[in-house]
């Protein structure tokens, strides 16, 4: 059930047919102007809210490095920081254009020291083993190409005891909200998108690929299938959002 759910989110791109790597980093960096304004009308603002959230998480273990995949415009970086203060933060992303944006607001808050920024697929991170205390990942995973890879590569370079949040928009499993999501993201979205952006086929991708990626306990699979324990994940506002954490198992002496 899981694999057959990962291979739907993989097959879902932003313009058809072709590699979804190669069309996610075209479509964001379509979109990259855009992308903050967006978010925040998106979600009517929540996703700040979520993404405090999911730092708290992080609190426990007191990350001093942490690695942030598919940072996009470095809003989680950028939050990761200001909450936790940690020596460095490492954000990775596929698109130009998006990273483009988040050293201009990391430049902005000085903090080109503490933050920075590198292009990159999450297929096959340039890092070394067990190199970062946590690794998140904010609105991306359902864009990876393999997703189960994608977590093995994250694993990878977790150090033992380190925690991998993810943070994953997801579809309300009551009927009644769902009605209103879907009425929402499969109409609102897409017009409100085109109007500010010009690539309304990257609106109509975000409900299609939300729909498609694991949920629940089968995303909690994938993290376990890539070595990974002490799974958890919780719902956030009325189901449109959710917190995965898990932590890679600390080497026994």
């Amino acid at each position: 059930m899981t694999e057959e759910k990962g291979n739907r989110v993989e097959q879902v791109t932003p313009y058809g047919e072709g590699a979804k790597t190669e069309q996610v980093r075209q479509m964001f960096d379509s979109i990259a102007p855009a992308y903050d304004f967006m978010n925040r009308a998106m979600t009517l603002g929540i996703d700040i809210w979520w993404r405090r959230l999911a730092v708290k998480r992080l609190k426990q273990i007191k990350p001093q490095h942490i690695l942030d995949v598919a940072t996009g415009t470095g809003d989680f970086a950028i939050q990761l920081n200001e909450s936790l203060q940690p020596q460095h933060i490492t954000g990775i992303d596929l698109s130009q254009g998006m990273l483009d944006e988040a050293r201009r607001k990391v430049k902005g808050k000085g903090l080109e020291n503490t933050i920075t920024f590198e292009q990159g697929d999450c297929m096959a991170l340039p890092m070394g083993n067990e190199t970062f205390d946590a690794v998140t990942v904010a609105f991306g995973v359902r864009n990876f190409e393999h997703l189960q890879q994608g977590y093995q590569e994250m694993a990878r370079v977790l150090k033992p005891s380190g925690m991998l949040c993810v943070l994953e928009l997801s579809t309300p499993t009551n009927s009644f909200i769902r009605w209103f999501y879907d009425v929402y993201t499969l109409h609102v979205i897409p017009w409100v998108g085109s109007l500010k952006s010009g690539d309304k086929s990257a609106y109509r991708y975000l409900p299609q690929s939300i729909a498609a990626v694991p949920q629940g306990d089968e995303m909690l699979q994938l993290m376990r299938n890539a070595g990974l324990h002490d799974t958890a994940f919780k719902r956030l506002t009325l189901g449109t959002c959710t917190i995965y954490t898990a932590i890679k198992r600390a080497v026994r002496s």
